[in-house]
């Protein structure tokens, strides 16, 4: 059962609020996920969702959907809209949204298979899923079997990247775990429950545009914008490649969704991390506050680099403290 509505939002928060209901956390590990950078981003949120004059959020690049479920249970919005380009993330929002126990019990099915055995004969399984799970694409068997193969790989692959190769097939490796969390039924049903009244759509960060006013507050955390000589996973969709051209077409839409009113936050890679006279975010986004946080990276390919980073954060609207 999908809810809508003001009602349904209160209802969420106050029982949230309550501690009634475990909070929802990202049910995906996601290149360029938030969870580490919550505490920074909350610093820098639009005094509007503190005194209710923000009455709807709008996410046009979720992913994990880290600042989604943060904002979510903190802040009783009358509408949330979420999107993304990558058509299988999406199908996972919607499905977990509205086929939840269907999903739970195919879940169950492969974790009942893969979960019993050893290393080498778990391979087998995950290899065998993932050439179903790029075989059928285009013609997926279900919604919900989509939704179940991408959570299992995603908890099951090579630190838990999502990746595609050239032809769009999921080419990510067979991990090493003791124990996946393949069925999570408690943070499944937490999240369920945070996307009921929430409108999921998959395309680009331009379909966000009709839910954009005064009342909204906008966060957009695109493909980063690649650093020279450090991991970079900005291809984790098909035909996703994200260039200095994307950025500057997105900058043009950031300022002209400013235009409207709305309160603005945008996430990217800070360019002076491997050259002080880049100036290439400084100068896009020359009309705005440019704020320099320190991230924790917590996906890269091979392990280094991880800990602090200077990423930016531009807001469209001046920051207290």
């Amino acid at each position: 059962m999908v809810h809508n509505g003001w009602a349904f939002n209160r209802l969420l928060f106050t029982m949230t609020a309550l501690g009634m209901d475990p909070p929802p956390r990202p049910f995906l590990k996601w290149a360029g996920g938030k969870r580490q950078l919550l505490p920074t981003i909350d610093k820098h949120l639009p005094e509007g969702l503190h005194d209710g004059t923000i009455t709807r959020y709008v996410e046009p690049f979720v992913g994990g959907g880290a600042v989604f479920f943060h904002l979510r249970q903190r802040y009783p919005l009358q509408d949330f809209h979420i999107s993304d380009f990558n058509p299988d993330l999406v199908n996972a929002y919607v499905v977990i949204r509205d086929e939840l126990d269907a999903l739970l019990d195919a879940l169950q099915v492969i974790a009942d298979e893969y979960l019993p055995l050893e290393h080498e004969k778990r391979s087998e399984v995950y290899y065998r899923i993932r050439d179903e799970y790029n075989a059928s694409r285009q013609d997926p068997p279900s919604a919900t079997d989509r939704a179940a193969q991408t959570i299992f790989l995603n908890r099951t692959c090579f630190n838990g990247l999502y990746r595609v190769n050239s032809k769009g097939e999921f080419n990510v490796p067979h991990g090493r775990y003791k124990n996946p969390p393949i069925r999570d039924a408690e943070n499944l049903r937490s999240v369920g429950m945070a996307l009921q009244g929430v409108t999921i759509s998959c395309g680009s960060y331009e379909i966000c545009e009709p839910n954009v006013d005064g009342d909204t507050f906008v966060y957009f955390d695109p493909p980063y914008r690649p650093l020279p000589n450090t991991p970079s996973f900005t291809d984790y969709a098909e035909k996703s490649s994200f260039g200095d051209e994307d950025q500057r077409t997105l900058a043009a839409f950031f300022s002209r969704m400013s235009g409207r009113g709305a309160s603005l936050m945008l996430s990217n890679s800070d360019p002076h991390v491997t050259d002080k006279e880049d100036d290439f975010f400084d100068n896009l986004y020359s009309e705005f506050p440019i704020h320099r946080v320190q991230a924790i990276r917590a996906i890269n390919s091979d392990g280094e680099g991880r800990g602090a980073i200077s990423e930016i954060l531009v807001t469209n609207y001046e920051v207290s403290g």
